[in-house]
């Protein structure tokens, strides 16, 4: 038919690119030089989202993972950026932001927490929702990884505010979620409470009961027994496995927890069961150190009558930062995001850490600890403990049968201690640390899944 022509420009070639160079900007130069330049994904882009690419980039280099298989695991493949009014108890009207990012859609439906909090973004989002893709994978769970959140200060709501915001952004996400698309669960700053009424803003959404819309959920409303518990517990398990391996007994270790919240009081608790001595913890408020050991049970019923550590009598005192440099055998950093940092990474006094936290440790930290010969045991493979038990509430949900606590424990143990096993295997197969070889453990798993979904179309 001879060469066809878009205007006075011909197409040349089969692809079109040739005639989109000729095509040129069609105008916009003068729009586009006003605009700051943005990489495809780079909506994301924040501190821990770069942690996340930095830990993903360090795994494929040591794979060797093709350009393709890393262009579709390296960014989100769905983001949902809503703004939503609510009432206050004063009468006022205040917009919250919210956020709900899937990694992959891969594996299987989606699954991760959502949180509160002043510091919630869409990248932050995207770096927690990669992780849990990886963490997944860790544990072989059917899951792509997700995250979401509303930035807000939960402690300045009262609790009829946050059932507000709740059911609001539960509402306002409701397009992209279902029981077998998203399941949502709990995180920082929302728990069985938040959990219910999502449950129950979705099924009046769609007419009928559907437990299995989320996870961490009561009992009474089909949750599973060991929920509550099943981070922490995990990061325990881990411990024990960690401590078989090098053949020394927990009992004899000093271990420090950072955040004394669901997770760290868990792990405090639980491994001074084991007779383990816990020579420091602390919340958001401040640290309590002990070098003879705190007293678990007086610490549990203070914050129990207090809300936080602050002021408990019978310990030394130290602010929130110092906790992470007292001496130790095993440093549990089970709060927040970037704890251990360039800046503290030098003064940190422990043999292991134990990422109980998602992202407590940056990059540069984690190059000084390792030339320091302290050894890091990751979050994706630590605190897979909640979304395993997650998997298992989701299952029962769907088979609409339950499970005793003891099988509960029972199979989160057999799960993490055959992702302990996969991760050590690869540590030694590929010469690398721990932290790489639970990412590789993790890309390879879901790089297999892709190269056989394929693309399409």
């Amino acid at each position: 038919m001879g060469e066809r022509a878009w205007g006075n420009m011909p197409l040349v070639g089969s692809n079109g690119k040739a005639a989109t160079e000729r095509r040129g900007t069609g105008g916009w130069d003068s729009v586009l030089e006003a605009e700051r330049t943005l990489e495809p994904g780079s909506e994301w882009h924040s501190e821990l989202y770069r942690v996340a690419v930095d830990q993903f980039g360090r795994a494929a280099d040591v794979l060797g993972l093709e350009d393709e298989i890393r262009a579709r695991l390296l960014e989100p493949r769905r983001a949902l950026v809503v703004n939503f009014p609510v009432r206050l108890d004063d009468g006022d009207v205040t917009s919250f932001t919210g956020y709900r990012v899937q990694h992959t859609l891969t594996m299987g439906p989606m699954k991760g927490g959502f949180r509160y909090g002043p510091g919630v973004s869409l990248g932050e989002c995207a770096a927690l929702a990669m992780w849990m893709t990886f963490k997944c994978a860790i544990v072989g769970l059917p899951f792509g990884g997700a995250k979401g959140g509303v930035r807000c200060d939960p402690n300045r709501l009262s609790v009829q505010e946050i059932e507000r915001v709740t059911r609001r952004y539960a509402s306002e996400i409701f397009p992209i979620i279902g029981p077998d698309r998203d399941i949502p669960a709990p995180d920082i700053a929302t728990g069985e409470r938040e959990m219910a009424w999502f449950m129950d803003t979705y099924s009046q959404q769609v007419g009928h009961p559907v437990p299995e819309i989320v996870t961490g959920k009561p009992l009474v409303l089909g949750g599973t027994e060991g929920r509550d518990i099943a981070t922490g517990l995990g990061v325990v398990y881990c411990i024990e496995e960690l401590m078989e391996q090098v053949g020394e007994d927990l009992s004899s270790q000093r271990v420090v927890v950072q955040g004394y919240g669901n997770v760290g009081a868990t792990v405090v608790r639980e491994l001074a069961q084991r007779g383990v001595t816990i020579v420091g913890a602390s919340d958001v408020t401040g640290g309590v150190v002990n070098p003879n050991g705190l007293d678990v049970g007086a610490l549990e019923e203070w914050v129990e009558a207090n809300r936080f550590v602050r002021d408990f009598p019978y310990a030394e005192h130290v602010n929130r930062r110092e906790i992470l440099e007292q001496p130790c055998d095993i440093l549990i950093p089970a709060a927040v995001e970037q704890q251990i940092t360039e800046e503290n990474a030098e003064r940190v006094d422990a043999r292991w850490i134990v990422e109980g936290a998602n992202g407590p440790t940056t990059p540069e930290a984690d190059e000084i600890l390792a030339r320091r010969g302290i050894e890091v045991i990751p979050d994706v493979l630590a605190n897979a403990g909640g979304v395993t038990v997650s998997y298992f509430e989701w299952v029962q949900d769907q088979q609409k049968l339950a499970w005793q606590g003891a099988e509960v424990a029972a199979r989160l143990r057999i799960q993490l201690d055959d992702a302990f096993a996969r991760v050590s295997e690869a540590r030694e197969r590929l010469g690398t640390d721990w932290r790489i070889a639970a990412q590789a453990v993790a890309i390879e798993r879901v790089a297999d899944a892709s190269r056989l979904r394929t693309i399409y179309p």
